[in-house]
């Protein structure tokens, strides 16, 4: 398995630190609002590479942060007159609503930056006592960014240019860094603001220093893969790395892997340009499951552009997969022949191949795009092979093929059992009678007024099928 790492601008053989099991953090949401889809396309991206890394045989301890402390939490604490903890406990809830309606598997583990102070505070002060970062006279405590050398190695940004740039920019507070670089672990509280105490001051962590320590906790000092929109690469994953290898004298992250900009009718999303979309407003237009096919359906490096028109793509392409789905479990469940034929057998072995491609595709840095074109050569396969002679061995088996490649992308290829209004059941029936009775008129009426109520029938050779347009 190769895997495009930031850190070094190439693909790379996965090798773990320790066999058979892989130790992975990912960056997640501040929770100050509903998610956006900005945000879900790490959650479906990094939760596909954990579920394929599972598939391969490894254990994965995988861990995914909230940021529950943050000045955007404040403010809306402050605009709604409650606690910073109300607004951040509400919104973890509904992110992990959200996630569950994208199938993303929960985190093995979940920390709380809030949960986490004290480990914030013994970091800090290990780079205090080794001399990579100071106290101000006001409780502030910056990191020296030029005593570690290597900074700006994952970002590959250079120290001098860097300098350069902040020149022009003078913050509050400046003057009491040793050099403009540096950037804060803790700063003091401000009034309304939580606060927790500290050698320092009474304060709170500053955003970088977070991740350090709750990867440290919970993975160990050195982890295979840090994972994270590209977004984050600098300041926040170069800050991660001089935090956390000053601190523990080690490589903190083998792999870095970062999923690419997400765009909206080829514009940058912002509320400003009103073309914000939360996931819940996806949700009500779309089965979530149709937003992860589509972010699927690109590599996870390359940008990425939302459209309504791309959805209703996407939508239409993961109906190909739920309909070939469909029929391969109804051929399994009432075929008449129980016993595969040798011509089945020789097919099942042929069907093979796509599973290789598939494997193949996901070992190339999970390329899900051609992962997905796999499981649509497979679909092909089994639309032109399975018919109502096949044997419940022959169609099973390639349900079971089809339900396995799907589940690894997090994909869901069972349709919920929906229970129609007695009305529209009521009408499809009466049509079904009408047709027997060749009054072939009043069942062309049925199927459009049924139509007009949003449901699409099918008539096909087990019977009449529907969906909802």
């Amino acid at each position: 398995m190769k895997i495009f790492n930031t850190l070094t601008r190439r693909k790379e053989e996965f090798v773990p630190l320790e066999e058979g099991k892989v130790k992975m953090y990912v960056c997640g949401p501040t929770v100050y609002n509903l998610i956006h889809i900005g945000n879900a396309r790490p959650m479906i991206i990094f939760d596909t590479a954990r579920r394929y890394m599972e598939y391969k045989g490894y254990e994965v301890n995988y861990v995914s942060n909230f940021t529950d402390v943050d000045d955007k939490i404040i403010k809306k604490a402050i605009e709604e007159g409650v606690s910073a903890e109300e607004v951040s406990t509400r919104y973890i809830k509904e992110c992990k609503k959200d996630m569950a309606d994208m199938n993303v598997k929960p985190a093995t583990t979940a920390p709380q930056a809030t949960q986490e102070i004290q480990g914030m505070i013994d970091m800090i002060q290990t780079l205090i006592d080794k001399g990579y970062a100071y106290p101000a006279a006001d409780g502030t405590v910056y990191f020296r960014v030029k005593k570690f050398k290597e900074y700006g190695k994952l970002s590959h940004k250079n120290l001098d240019d860097l300098q350069s740039g902040f020149r022009s920019l003078k913050v509050s507070g400046e003057d009491q860094k040793e050099d403009p670089l540096d950037f804060v672990l803790w700063k003091p509280k401000k009034e309304g603001e939580p606060s927790w105490p500290s050698p320092w001051c009474d304060g709170r962590p500053g955003w970088h220093i977070e991740c350090s320590v709750m990867s440290k906790k919970y993975l160990g000092e050195e982890i295979d893969i840090h994972a994270g929109g590209e977004d984050l690469i600098f300041p926040h994953h170069e800050n991660e790395i001089a935090q956390s290898e000053c601190c523990n004298g080690k490589i903190f992250a083998r792999y870095w892997m970062h999923n690419g900009f997400l765009n909206i009718d080829n514009r940058k999303m912002s509320k400003s340009l009103g073309n914000f979309r939360t996931v819940r407003q996806i949700g009500e237009q779309y089965d979530l499951q149709v937003l992860r096919f589509f972010m699927l359906n690109a590599h996870y490096r390359s940008p990425l552009n939302f459209s309504a028109d791309l959805m209703e793509a996407a939508k239409n392409s993961l109906e190909r997969i739920l309909e070939a789905a469909g029929k391969l479990k109804d051929r399994k469940d009432n075929a008449a022949k129980e016993s595969i034929t040798e011509e089945e057998l020789e097919l099942l072995k042929e069907a093979e191949g796509f599973v290789t491609k598939f494997e193949d595709a996901m070992d190339d840095d999970f390329n899900t795009a051609d992962a997905l074109a796999a499981i649509f050569e497979l679909v092909k396969f089994a639309n032109t092979n399975v018919d109502e002679n096949s044997s419940k061995e022959f169609a099973g088996g390639l349900y079971e093929e089809l339900f396995k490649l799907s589940d690894v992308l997090g994909l869901k290829i069972e349709k919920k059992e929906e229970i129609l209004d007695k009305e529209i059941e009521d009408l499809i029936q009466e049509r079904q009678a009408a047709r027997k009775a060749k009054d072939f008129k009043r069942a062309d009426e049925i199927r459009d007024e049924l139509l007009k109520k949003g449901i699409i029938l099918k008539d096909t050779r087990e019977g009449v099928k529907w969906q909802r347009a």
